[in-house]
């Protein structure tokens, strides 16, 4: 995906092959370029932001552990990428997204947010800087539509001169996770990956596939690097990382561990923990919102900060037995409602239930009880510091 001007871009508009529309069903469905391989694999597929995605393969406790203890491998190709280049680009980013794309030296990646006019998040997303005319934004498959457009409007509208491009259909993407997700894929670079730090990135040639992105970044909280390269090298570079990572038990894994992974980190899942209508302040997101310079609807979220908000986003474990899930009620000792939940599982790494969800201010501090309405009953909580492991 994020060429210096390369020609996985230029490549990605001439001869790759797209991702491509399947039927399942009544339902249209978008492929990446190894969902035929899943499928030979056994995994259970299912609909996931308009793509028929893994779900899991054999056991999701097993995958989520592999990823914990050593090395487990995603396809999320689904994602999608936007090139932002020119000499507006990195004012557009600076307007667009919460975070200060300032700070950003080349070859360094950003976690940020895009906040709409409403008050809400239009998406959570990583920006990517080459130069200081070239950058690229990593967003969420079920909004690459929504987020195009938003940027298009907020670029032609505030009249940056931002170039555009929408690389999405040419691109494939793997995430290496898991302590040993480097020992693995050194095994097939002369890059040195150690030298790349924390949310930086670089390119080279992994598994004789020239100019992939190798990024340190990752959604599972157990290190590791993601991969971005041309649709056509999909099935080999798999092929080459599995092969590699056998002494270490590697494991295809599956979108049910990627978000078990992600919510013992604590880690937002837009739609269920952010959304159109949440403010990056009060899902605790204030360290990716940075008011030294204009954003849009900066102006609101500055307010709540400075007011104090009036519902947080809190982690919980619970104490009475029972799983919570998005939606679930959160009530106080005497069933008044003081909020949701948003996310919520059986923690493999932990063997207990835990939760994401929104609370009325006053019970958002650490230790206080709360209860989640679970098939009509009342389910002891407490407010737990995240992340959870």
């Amino acid at each position: 995906m994020f060429p210096e001007a390369m020609d996985v871009a230029s490549a990605s508009r001439i001869s790759l092959p797209p991702k491509h529309t399947i039927m399942s069903g009544t339902e249209n469905l978008k492929s990446t370029s190894l969902t035929q391989l899943h499928i030979n694999l056994g995994a259970k597929m299912v609909p996931f932001a308009g793509y028929n995605m893994p779900v899991q393969y054999s056991n999701l406790k097993e995958e989520h552990m592999a990823v914990r203890n050593s090395v487990g491998m995603f396809d999320v190709s689904h994602m999608g990428e936007f090139k932002i280049s020119g000499k507006g680009a990195q004012a557009l980013l600076e307007w667009v997204t919460s975070n200060d794309v300032s700070k950003l030296v080349n070859l360094q990646a950003q976690y940020s947010c895009l906040p709409n006019e409403s008050g809400g998040i239009v998406d959570d997303l990583i920006v990517y800087r080459w130069d200081e005319n070239e950058f690229y934004a990593v967003v969420n498959a079920s909004n690459i539509e929504k987020d195009w457009n938003w940027i298009v409007k907020q670029n032609e509208e505030k009249g940056f001169g931002a170039e555009m491009e929408n690389l999405s259909d040419g691109m494939s993407l793997l995430a290496i996770q898991g302590p040993n997700a480097l020992k693995t894929i050194q095994k097939l670079t002369d890059v040195n990956l150690s030298e790349i730090e924390f949310y930086h990135f670089n390119r080279g040639t992994v598994a004789g596939v020239e100019h992939v992105i190798i990024s340190n970044t990752g959604y599972t909280g157990a290190g590791g690097f993601e991969l971005y390269f041309a649709n056509e090298d999909a099935e080999k570079m798999w092929n080459a990382i599995m092969e590699a990572g056998k002494e270490f038990g590697i494991l295809p894994c599956g979108l049910g561990c990627r978000d078990t992974l992600r919510l013992e980190k604590g880690y937002c899942l837009y739609g269920n923990d952010i959304n159109d209508e949440t403010s990056p302040i009060e899902a605790g997101l204030g360290w990716i919102t940075k008011f030294d310079h204009p954003f849009v609807n900066w102006e609101h979220h500055a307010k709540i900060k400075a007011d104090k908000p009036s519902k947080k986003l809190i982690g919980f474990e619970m104490i009475d037995r029972g799983i919570p899930r998005q939606h679930y009620p959160i009530v106080d000792v005497n069933g008044n409602n003081i909020g949701e939940v948003t996310s919520g599982t059986q923690s493999p790494s932990l063997d207990k239930a835990i939760g994401m969800g929104y609370v009325t201010s006053d019970f958002a501090k650490t230790g206080s009880e709360i209860y989640v309405e679970i098939r009509g009953k009342a389910l002891k909580a407490q407010v737990v510091k995240m992340p959870f492991l």
